[in-house]
């Protein structure tokens, strides 16, 4: 067999995609993507037209099936490979996506009983209804002073696990008490490759991602999760909810979590028997994917919303990140996750709102010198991620004039997003966890070469881009490579594997310009004094959310 393949299997907030990876070179040599047949359910529940409220967004888990199916077919398909060439599976996801099941891995939602009924749909992870249920998780933790809290900063998110299944405690018991697991969708879709489909599952057959359930459950390699003491604070119902519906092995992202069975086999048209990664959050996915196997250097997954990823030999608590996780993203570091909450979804709501392209914006702004000729933005528009933690605030522009053009808040817009990135940057080297190489990938670096330019001016570093504009993607395929071993790749290293099938692109780069550079020194001081988390502008924004909720 000349060529050996991995499939790196992508799931993200609208389809499916898949990737088939020469473990050689990482070469791409079929690819495919397929929507969800629902997309994200937000409006109607699908089985009964029931309308949701705002703050829902669920999906079909049956969708991600079918989604999976018809991509691999295409993508093996246009690979022209003999599908025994694979070697490896690897699958990354979106994340904190969670859904109860029962023992044998059926979705509640999918049973008559639980059909009709909201909270027993996957909540996807924008899904913001558990606000009352975040708040009193971070109230609780802070009279007890838990020591976990500050592996996250010093708040659990909006959008974690745990304020996810004590909304379903709150306000759907009966689905509450059905649900025999509780899990990711990622550990779920793993699930059903390696022990299904459904109902073929045995919850003792389960495995957890540690990068899933250090980041979005508050578990810890050392510490489990939570004390059973904290969560009966919470609520004594919640008491026993990791013995009574956590089941499952914790393993690491690269790590096998099984083998492909025998029907999952049939539904994608492979072999029984391929090795299973276990999954990883979908941003994180783009470490590996841009090539980057050593410790401080930041990926940057710019695309809608930004998330920020850095590995490190140190484990150091920093105000305001989303966690940091032992072999979180790659074994043998200490993962760092940070994120900004709206960057190209900003942009794009600019462009619509004028009516205008992004081309035509971008070529005016980049005419605009620094400073987007007196107007700075705050970048919030979807709340603050890191280092806030903070859901309810929102967006704004400082400097409007009559004479204010549509360009100046492009440029403006993309200012805030680096000054919101650089915030972030010195945060981590504050408290001591070093920063010193910078690399971009997803959807925006090879897009808009004029965000780029001003990131590497207000950070003040070069930048590179990964080679791939499928980084994630390909991030999931090394992985799958990962866990087929280095008896069946010859890859002895992670590293090695990383580096052969993943780089960055030589032919391109960003520098800082020392003009621009020195004029974004004395306007980022600006953007930090607008942007203090107990400052006049941030309390505003929260008592309008509150007056208008």
């Amino acid at each position: 067999m000349s060529h050996r393949y991995s499939l790196g299997l992508d799931f993200g907030t609208e389809s499916a995609r898949v990737l088939v990876v020469d473990i050689k070179d990482g070469r791409i040599a079929g690819q495919a993507a397929q929507a969800y047949a629902h997309g994200v359910i937000d409006q109607t529940l699908p089985t009964s037209g029931e309308k949701l409220p705002p703050d829902y967004a669920l999906q079909h888990p049956q969708d991600w099936l079918d989604s999976l199916a018809a991509a691999a077919h295409a993508a093996i398909r246009e690979a022209r490979i003999d599908a025994n060439s694979v070697i490896g599976i690897g699958v990354d996801f979106t994340s904190c996506t969670m859904l109860p099941v029962k023992a044998d891995s059926t979705p509640l939602c999918l049973t008559p009983e639980f059909k009709n009924v909201p909270l027993a749909w996957p909540k996807l992870w924008k899904h913001h209804g558990a606000k009352a249920e975040t708040q009193r998780i971070n109230d609780i933790a802070r009279e007890r002073k838990e020591k976990w809290l500050a592996r996250y900063g010093g708040t659990i998110g909006l959008e974690w696990f745990f304020p996810k299944m004590l909304e379903t405690l709150a306000h759907a018991p009966s689905v509450y008490a059905a649900a025999e697991v509780f899990l990711e969708a990622g550990d779920w879709l793993v699930w059903q490759l390696v022990d299904g489909p459904f109902p073929r599952c045995a919850a003792g057959n389960l495995t957890r991602s540690t990068c899933q359930a250090g980041y979005k459950a508050m578990w810890n390699a050392k510490t489990g999760y939570p004390s059973r003491d904290y969560l009966k604070a919470i609520n004594p119902r919640f008491a026993d909810v990791v013995a009574d519906k956590l089941p499952g092995m914790l393993r690491s992202p690269g790590r096998q979590a099984g083998v492909l069975s025998e029907s999952s086999a049939a539904l994608l048209h492979l072999r029984p028997g391929i090795p299973v990664s276990t999954t990883i959050i979908d941003a994180h996915s783009g470490v590996p994917g841009a090539g980057v196997a050593s410790p401080s250097t930041m990926v940057m997954v710019l695309g809608t919303s930004s998330c920020h990823m850095l590995n490190s030999r140190i484990e150091q608590f920093a105000p305001g990140i989303a966690g940091v996780v032992e072999d979180g993203i790659l074994p043998g570091y200490f993962g760092y996750e940070t994120g900004q909450a709206s960057v190209g979804d900003a942009f794009a709501w600019l462009v619509q709102t004028f009516g205008l392209s992004h081309e035509t914006l971008s070529r005016e702004a980049e005419k605009l010198a620094p400073g987007s000729g007196g107007v700075l933005a705050i970048d919030w528009f979807n709340g603050c991620r890191t280092p806030l933690m903070d859901a309810n605030l929102s967006g704004a522009f400082v400097g409007l004039t009559l004479s204010t053009k549509p360009a100046q808040l492009y440029r403006a817009l993309i200012e805030a997003t680096a000054f919101g990135l650089r915030w972030i940057v010195e945060a981590l080297q504050e408290s001591g966890v070093p920063v010193r190489r910078f690399v971009a990938s997803g959807g925006l670096p090879n897009k808009n070469p004029l965000l780029m330019q001003i990131y590497a001016d207000v950070l003040n570093e070069r930048i590179t881009l990964a080679e791939s504009d499928q980084s994630v993607a390909l991030g999931a395929a090394i992985l799958g490579c990962l866990a087929a071993g280095s008896e069946v790749t010859g890859y002895a290293h992670m590293s090695q594997a990383i580096h052969a099938m993943a780089r960055q692109r030589e032919d391109l780069s960003y520098r800082p310009d020392l003009r621009s550079r020195k004029a974004y020194e004395q306007i980022y001081p600006l953007y930090r004094t607008l942007c203090h988390c107990d400052g006049a502008t941030a309390n505003v924004m929260r008592q309008l959310r509150e007056l208008t909720s």
